[in-house]
């Protein structure tokens, strides 16, 4: 298979990646790496690869939303598998460039906030500049030529042959992000695990907890509820659900009695986590 992710190479979507292609057992697996999440997405949605890894939610900053809009109104594809990575900062910089005081600090957007604490402590008046990965961020440090720093992975600086001037920086000890496996194929889902799925509801009072009740009704263990708005309908929301039920009959009746009670429904997946931690 080929399995794509958000590149270029040194990303934690490309550890992800590799953890997930690890847990295949099969060498005839290859990665690509993509420059943008909806990259990836569009490239499964098209056949251009089989699977795709993208980041899905932090354990800091939460949802990653680019990823659930787009599974939501702009892809049909499901989700196949997640993926658990624990997450580690690290700053960065030219060998050349240790002990002197950065110029600019580059980084991924969420990576830059999971270290906000740490830059406003240590660095409040360096300019913190967005790039599209962490590992873009260390390619950019490492042609340079100026004294700049990158918030990055420890693969990262292994490849562009950057000194790690600080490890661990992110703003909480526990730090993980979620990751999905992303199919074409709905024959390839689990038949038990955590399903995934998206609805609207009617615009009326009570409308959301009929709907919710129905989980209740099946005792379904509602694990994340996130509301999103329509792209299409100002102050219209969906709302995406997780929840868990391993009786594969009460689920699939859940989906159905869930269907007729919503606007719009959306079914994501039913998948298991490879924990890598």
């Amino acid at each position: 298979m080929n399995i794509g992710y958000l590149g270029p190479e040194g990303t934690f979507s490309q550890i992800a990646a590799d953890k997930y292609v690890e847990s295949l057992k099969s060498g005839a697996n290859k990665t690509t790496a993509f420059s943008r999440i909806s990259d990836v997405l569009e490239a499964v949605n098209n056949g251009e690869i089989d699977e795709g890894v993208v980041p899905f939610e932090n354990s800091i900053e939460g949802t990653v939303n680019y990823t659930l809009d787009t599974l939501i109104s702009d892809v049909d594809i499901y989700i196949k598998k997640e993926i658990i990575i624990p997450i580690s900062h690290n700053l960065m910089t030219r060998p050349e460039c240790v002990g002197k005081k950065p110029e600019k600090i580059f980084s991924h957007p969420q990576s830059l906030a999971q270290c906000r604490k740490y830059l406003l402590k240590n660095y409040p008046d360096v300019e913190t500049v967005q790039v599209l990965s962490n590992s873009e961020a260390a390619r950019i440090v490492k042609e340079s030529g100026k004294n700049y720093y990158a918030i990055s992975t420890l693969l990262a600086s292994q490849i562009y042959a950057l000194d790690i001037t600080e490890k661990d920086i992110q703003d909480a000890e526990t730090n993980v992000t979620r990751f999905f496996v992303v199919t074409r194929d709905k024959s390839a889902l689990d038949l038990d695990g955590k399903t995934s799925l998206v609805f609207s509801t009617e615009h009326k009072p009570g409308s959301l907890y009929r709907v919710l009740d129905i989980l209740a009704i099946w005792d379904i263990n509602l694990t994340k509820i996130e509301s999103r708005p329509m792209k299409d309908c100002f102050g219209k929301y969906v709302f995406y659900i997780d929840f868990e039920c391993n009786d594969k009959n009460d689920r699939q009746e859940a989906m159905r009695m869930l269907k007729r009670k919503t606007d719009f429904f959306k079914f994501l997946g039913t998948y298991n986590e490879i924990t890598t931690y």
